[in-house]
């Protein structure tokens, strides 16, 4: 099963970083409020970017790396 670390923008301008093995599901439960506490009252949310990992476990590290990183780095994380 692949899983996907993916960069939103809030309507604020600030981005979330998450990881999903069902990235359209997950985007509908962001934008109807279910999704992640953060992303509730900062609606409408849009993708900016994806990155395909072989399992959970890869997903999550990528995902750590990608908050540790300044917001002017985020995007060119997706780069590679």
């Amino acid at each position: 099963m692949t899983w996907l670390v993916y960069l939103l923008e809030c309507a604020d301008g600030t981005y979330y970083a998450g990881i999903t093995n069902r990235l359209e599901h997950r985007l509908e439960a962001h934008n109807s409020g279910q999704g992640a506490r953060y992303t509730r009252s900062r609606r409408p949310v849009i993708l900016l970017a994806t990155q395909k990992h072989p399992n959970r476990s890869e997903a999550s590290k990528a995902e750590l790396r990608l908050k540790r990183l300044p917001r002017t780095e985020k995007l060119a994380f997706f780069e590679f």
